[in-house]
């Protein structure tokens, strides 16, 4: 299969295990390449109930995310220069890592099947009853005292680390909140999403100017002292790139929307879009006017994709459809992943006939052969470094990554893509 070279393959040094400028394999994520800049880190959380999207949706979010950013000389505080920012908003997912009511529930679950093929009406009441109260207890938000929220914006820490090592600052927010209340709010759930992503690009927006609820208040989080990163003054707010998984791949598609461009703060432009697996929004507005990509797997169960498929022949901006064949859903984020040993983490693909294989999800319930967590991942960070270094650096030498002529090197030949040129 062809190989991306020369120019393009410097522009992918940051995935994870990277690939260095001569095709050797580098270092995985969390230690860098040599010479490539480290990568800082921070926090903040403002509240657990600090947000609230506003009429139709009922109910309250957090306003609290992880950010990633390149470091400066001798790691201290942020690289010189104006940023790219990208934000990230996770999808919909248990919001409290209570494992004591997540053992309850795969037990309840086992024993309703059991009651339900013996026909004992009684002990199916009584495991439905239990059932229910776990789920409250794993969907709670706040979550109840000493249970941990379940950090679902850390696990696109992989894509935070590589994108930040591009030279982009990296926030990926919090939305358990919005998880937590969802229930029978299809209608509203993806405009209160992109409220919330809207809410933290204004949030630093006003960082950037020096001011506003943010100032102060982003921690180290290995001391939990304050950070001194200052980013008043470094962002570039022209070149926003979104980003969203699952559902949160359906609130970006909702909030780059033709007609939603008003709702961006003043000063904001986002200038590409990219849905991991993005599920579909209510009325499925048209997105015709940003660069737009979107990676999903074969054998995801939300069965997505098809963004591309809708807005083809009105798009004025390029629009790149990215299909892993054996690629499943949740392994685009490292919390809902087996291997993390988190609450809930499931591999939900299908098992196929044989072993390693799942079943297609496209219709034809083929046997396709599953990718693997790191595989999935490595493709996904390639992809995405190479749409947001050429949408918001300019950098097109991995252009031909993007339209499908080069494939991406040391990985499975699964992927296919599907390029639309604008109209």
């Amino acid at each position: 299969m062809a190989l991306v070279t020369g120019a393009a393959v410097v522009a992918l040094t940051a995935m994870s295990p990277a690939l260095a400028a001569d095709g050797a394999s580098a270092p995985a994520s969390g230690t860098a390449e040599a010479g490539a800049p480290s990568v800082g880190r921070a926090t903040y959380d403002l509240g657990d109930l600090a947000f609230a999207p506003g009429a139709p949706y009922e109910g309250k979010s957090e306003i609290a995310a992880v950010v990633r950013y390149p470091d400066g000389p001798g790691g201290k505080g942020l690289a010189r220069g104006r940023h790219p920012l990208i934000v990230m908003q996770h999808g919909h997912w248990a919001t409290c890592a209570d494992r004591a009511a997540q053992d309850a529930l795969v037990k309840a679950q086992k024993a309703l099947a059991l009651a339900e093929e013996a026909g004992d009406d009684a002990e199916v009441a009584r495991q439905q009853a239990v059932i229910g109260k776990m789920s409250d207890r794993l969907w709670a938000w706040p979550c109840q005292a000493g249970i941990p929220s379940l950090p679902s914006s850390s696990g696109y820490d992989y894509l935070a680390e590589s994108l930040a090592r591009q030279g982009f600052v990296v926030v990926s927010m919090g939305a358990n909140g919005i998880n937590a209340t969802s229930a029978g709010q299809a209608d509203s759930v993806y405009q209160a999403r992109a409220a919330l992503i809207n809410k933290h690009l204004d949030l630093w927006r006003q960082l950037d100017a020096g001011k506003g609820p943010l100032k102060g208040k982003l921690k180290d989080p290995k001391t939990g002292g304050a950070n001194d990163a200052v980013f008043t003054g470094h962002l570039d707010l022209q070149r926003v790139g979104t980003l969203g998984h699952s559902m949160g791949g359906g609130g970006v598609m909702q909030q780059v929307s033709d007609k939603r461009h008003g709702d961006w703060p003043a000063g904001v432009k986002v200038k590409a879009a990219l849905g991991l697996a993005p599920t579909a929004t209510w009325d499925v507005e048209p997105v015709t006017e940003v660069p737009l990509a979107v990676l999903w797997g074969t054998c995801d169960q939300v069965n997505t994709g098809e963004y591309v498929k809708w807005n083809k022949g009105d798009n004025k901006t390029p629009l790149h459809g990215i299909t892993l064949t054996g690629g499943n859903h949740n392994y685009f984020n490292t919390q809902w992943s087996p291997s993390s040993g988190q609450v809930a983490g499931v591999d939900d693909a299908i098992p196929g006939k044989q072993r390693g294989q799942c079943v297609s999800q496209d219709g034809t319930n083929q046997q396709h052969q599953g990718l693997d967590e790191a595989t999935q991942r490595r493709i996904a960070t390639g992809y995405t470094v190479a749409f947001f270094r050429q949408y918001l650096l300019g950098d097109t030498s991995a252009e031909a990554l993007l339209t499908g002529r080069e494939k991406l090197p040391d990985v499975p030949d699964a992927v296919k893509v599907e390029y639309v040129k604008p109209h």
